[in-house]
């Protein structure tokens, strides 16, 4: 199959694009490699997700030799090219660039992972994620519409429950009352997802990522940053008083659930569904902390911090419905997983 992962070159989207790889599909990534952190951590996602971190050396002498970001993106494009993998350094609100890489590679499905990502950044740029995580997404539909494509993955998020009361959150509870815009806009596009699967006979499958953690985590995220403060011997910053709960799903489960996603859109006509991809199982942010400072052997300083607004107290996944319609069942265990994370957070910064 040939198919299009936008925002492939970020956490998921490369662990995604690595598993699609080797199952033989075409992969096609759409990335504009964002500012929100840095390009060069994305240009190492794409040189592991496709074997070729020997290259790697490359981005360093690249940067030596003063060429800019965009030369040293369209650089690394070319390197990694080949019969299954083509890298655009593009944007999704470009949408006479979306139309034409649409008509150049004709693409059997859609994954759209790219989108303005995190909560609190959300309350700062409102505007700017509702162009890039609506109209960007709309832009997809308009041509998967145009150019008979049928079949579309969206990543929707656990922030879309809110601070729902009843545990845990089932796909059929109420999302009318997101807290961030960020929330808001996932619901939306859910909303408008269904509206493309009626009109246009879109096959689609809306996914709800529950705090996904792991190996090529962003550095803005929780287990990220704090691994980082401990190591370093800085104050570990925590908001609250670390009895908001996280439904932590490793990135191997949250790819497995989006490959069974596929599986079952390829078998099936006029779908649309929303599923939770979790792991059914919560854990508190003091427990989280203390987790990675057994692993460490390193206790962390900690000072409590208010809770920032558009934070949740508490996500949990009910994934019976995916389970009984796709057959997912995440299989990493919480300590397991960050073993491997600080493993590879280790390697990663040569500790």
């Amino acid at each position: 199959m040939k198919i299009v992962v936008t925002g492939g070159a970020g956490f998921i989207g490369s662990h995604l694009c690595e598993q699609l790889l080797e199952k033989g599909h075409r992969v096609i990534v759409i990335d504009n490699f964002d500012e929100f952190y840095s390009y060069e951590i994305k240009l190492k996602n794409i040189l592991e997700s496709t074997k070729n971190i020997e290259k790697l050396p490359l981005i360093k002498e690249f940067l030596k030799n003063a060429l800019s970001k965009d030369q040293i993106i369209r650089e690394i494009s070319y390197l990694v090219e080949n019969k299954n993998y083509k890298l655009y350094y593009d944007d999704i609100r470009n949408l006479s660039k979306i139309e034409e890489i649409f008509k150049e590679e004709a693409p059997d499905l859609i994954i759209n992972l790219a989108g303005l990502a995190g909560v609190r950044p959300s309350l700062e740029r409102p505007l700017e994620y509702e162009e890039v995580n609506i109209r960007g997404y709309m832009n997809l539909l308009e041509m998967c519409k145009k150019y008979g494509v049928g079949k579309f993955i969206q990543a929707s998020s656990s922030s879309v429950y809110g601070n729902n009361k009843k545990v845990p959150f089932s796909e059929l509870d109420s999302v009318d009352y997101p807290i961030s815009p960020y929330a808001s806009t996932k619901k939306s596009c859910e909303l408008i997802g269904y509206t493309y699967h009626k009109l246009y006979s879109i096959d689609m499958l809306q996914l709800r990522f529950f705090t996904v953690y792991g190996e090529r985590q962003r550095p803005d995220l929780a287990i990220y940053k704090f691994t980082r403060q401990i190591l370093n011997g800085e104050k570990v910053t925590m908001y609250g008083d670390g009895k908001t709960y996280r439904d932590y799903t490793y990135v191997g489960d949250i790819v497995d659930g989006v490959e069974r996603g596929i599986d079952y859109l390829l078998e099936n006509k006029d779908v649309y569904e929303i599923l939770n991809i979790g792991n059914f199982n919560t854990v508190s942010l003091k427990e989280m902390i203390e987790v990675i400072e057994k692993e460490l052997n390193i206790k962390g300083e900690i000072v409590s911090l208010p809770m920032q607004p558009g934070d949740v107290t508490r996500t949990f996944a009910d994934i019976s419905k995916t389970e009984k319609l796709i057959g997912y069942k995440p299989k990493m265990e919480f300590r397991e997983g960050i073993r491997r994370f600080i493993s590879w957070y280790k390697k990663e910064n040569e500790i």
